[in-house]
């Protein structure tokens, strides 16, 4: 993979296919292979698919500092002046999503359309900060406990049930996650605010909210809708957070309607 450079950090990112830009932003404790590998074969055949690690993910090395939605923003912009010939169509997951509205706003050039997956506004609430501050200490204090949490509230209900035992265990056996960025990444989750930013996100924009996420509630899918002039917001029933992910189908071909629409 090749890197950009940007202040102190070499940001990782991955480029395949050709045609217009299309870049993939992952949340947190995710990665360009993690989260989007399996995903590049829906767009490669007709886009550049481009996947940055931002700081915390990947082989991205930084100074070290806290993370801040503008060192991030920065991060993908550097990566799409370098992979991309011209604006690029965006989707951001998660923390991804925040990170993606706030690049949208700041960088209009560089957005042709924007789509947001699981995303929310801001983490000031009382909700949010007792959420993130859990994530935090479990992350920091007892990594079992912590995947058990994450796996809980990251799912919906069936989505657990079907894993059964047999696979709640292996989960929990495995060493690859999380990494450890990841408690960078949970720190900048609890300190997004991008309401002073969506009346600049210009780039059409596709709200993709999850009716049964626990771990960022619909309501900041919604949030963003009413935030953003002119987006559109689709609600996927029964899903929870990442249930998508293991079934991607319904989302990708969303997001293809949406960035070959005229």
């Amino acid at each position: 993979m090749p890197f950009a450079s940007i202040c102190s950090a070499e940001v990782e990112y991955a480029v395949a296919g050709e045609g217009p830009g299309l870049m993939l932003v992952h949340g947190t404790g995710g990665s360009a292979d993690s989260l989007f590998g399996e995903f590049v074969p829906y767009f490669s055949g007709e886009r550049t698919v481009i996947r940055p690690n931002f700081s915390g993910s990947g082989r991205t090395t930084d100074g070290g500092d806290r993370l801040t939605t503008q060192m991030v923003v920065e991060q993908l912009a550097t990566v799409a002046r370098e992979a991309a010939d011209g604006p690029v169509d965006l989707l951001g997951f998660s923390l991804g999503a925040a990170m993606a509205t706030a690049f949208a706003a700041t960088h209009p050039e560089l957005v042709r359309r924007l789509v947001l997956v699981g995303g929310w506004v801001h983490s000031t609430g009382a909700r949010d900060q007792f959420y993130f501050s859990t994530l935090a200490k479990l992350f920091s204090g007892d990594r079992d406990l912590f995947k058990r949490f994450a796996q809980l509230t990251a799912y919906s209900p069936a989505a657990v049930e079907s894993a059964g035992p047999q696979g709640l265990a292996d989960y929990l056996r495995q060493d690859q996650w999380p990494p450890l960025g990841m408690g960078r990444q949970i720190d900048l989750c609890a300190r997004v605010d991008n309401r002073s930013l969506l009346a600049d996100v210009a780039a059409p924009t596709l709200v993709i909210g999850m009716a049964e996420d626990q771990m960022v509630p619909v309501d900041g899918s919604r949030q963003l809708h009413a935030g953003i002039a002119g987006s559109q917001l689709i609600e996927l029933p029964g899903q929870g957070h990442m249930d998508w992910v293991a079934a991607p189908t319904p989302v990708m071909e969303l997001t293809r309607a949406f960035i070959n629409a005229k």
